[in-house]
């Protein structure tokens, strides 16, 4: 697969690029029942997300392409199939590379 499947992408669904950390990308959020939400991000071209915090733990996993997580300027990347786990408050930005798709969950309200 190329994309996340249609019924993902719902108009009602899609992240503002207000609550985008990262420009030009394209995002999904749902809620889950306990105010946790899990977002699907696609990277349509090469980009930077600034560096950021949250107030709750994040998760999250390359589905495809590539995603460099930096945490205390350390890079790390990560490829299909990588998973990352980000404690509340940890500063962090990232870099991706065009076609890179990511699934992060949020013990909390991101979006």
């Amino acid at each position: 697969m190329k994309e996340f499947p249609e019924f993902m992408k719902q108009c009602a669904n899609r992240i503002g690029k207000e609550s985008q950390y990262t420009e030009g990308i394209e995002g999904y959020v749902f809620n889950g029942a306990d105010g946790s939400q899990t977002a699907f991000w696609t990277c349509y071209q090469d980009r930077n997300s600034k560096e950021h915090t949250h107030d709750y733990d994040e998760y999250f996993v390359v589905v495809h392409g590539q995603y460099t997580v930096i945490i205390d300027g350390r890079e790390e990347p990560m490829r299909a199939g990588q998973e990352c786990y980000i404690p509340k408050g940890t500063p962090h930005s990232g870099k991706s590379i065009a076609g890179t798709r990511t699934i992060h969950c949020f013990g909390g309200k991101r979006v």
